[in-house]
């Protein structure tokens, strides 16, 4: 656990968005009820089954939010960057988790109740309509990725999730992404660049072309 002397200015870093909508008694209720916990990389955070109760804010660190396939194979459906909430969907639903989390790597996460949360709405439009706009870019991105997975090839495929690494983990100075491993198709792909090929170029043309190569270095190299 995070000591407690430090939370405050946590607080005050990771709930911003949120901590601006609420009076001063909201606000003190939100701080006395808020712990932070830290994970190691690959550790759970909930599990799949498990009742909601908890809002959680990530504050530091990168979190998977993924769904156990048959043969013990994993579907990541989303990336958990800072400074994002997740965990609380199944809870305004009525549902237990039908997904899983992880720490993708070490990560520091924020938790508050879920049942102070619903009072805190049910007294707060101003915070209802702060959850109801988090769940409709939620939901948009879901329906983005949907399509990506139904309609499109596998390399505009891979182009896409080349796409969200980008935005999950932005770019270095040079201008190329962070150094990444993907395991696409069963083969570990070492993503240090991608956007090479000409300024004319489309960013999916320019990660398609890096694809493309990578896929005939691996061939020429079997």
């Amino acid at each position: 656990m995070v000591k407690k002397n430090s939370i405050e200015a946590l607080i005050n870093e990771a709930l911003a968005g949120m901590l601006s909508i609420l009076n001063d008694d909201e606000k003190r209720l939100i701080i006395e009820n808020f712990h932070i916990q830290t994970y190691k990389k690959n550790e759970m955070i909930y599990n799949e089954g498990e009742k909601a109760e908890l809002l959680m804010c990530l504050i530091k660190g990168k979190v998977k939010i993924f769904k156990a396939g048959i043969g013990g194979r994993c579907q990541i459906m989303r990336l958990i960057r800072p400074i994002q909430y997740f965990g609380y969907r199944a809870y305004f639903a009525g549902e237990d988790y039908i997904t899983a989390a992880s720490a993708f790597e070490n990560a520091t996460i924020g938790f508050l109740p879920m049942p102070l949360i619903e009072s805190l709405v049910k007294q707060n439009n101003r915070l209802a309509y702060f959850f109801i706009k988090e769940l409709a870019m939620d939901l948009g991105m879901s329906d983005t990725r949907t399509v990506n997975l139904t309609q499109k090839h596998i390399r505009g495929r891979l182009a896409e999730s080349l796409l969200m690494l980008k935005d999950n983990y932005g770019m270095e100075e040079d201008g190329i992404t962070k150094q990444r491993e993907m395991l696409i198709g069963g083969r570990r792909f070492c993503i240090t660049s991608v956007f090479p090929a000409e300024p004319s170029a489309t960013a999916t043309d320019k990660l398609l072309a890096y694809i493309d190569a990578e896929l005939k270095k691996e061939a020429h190299s079997a």
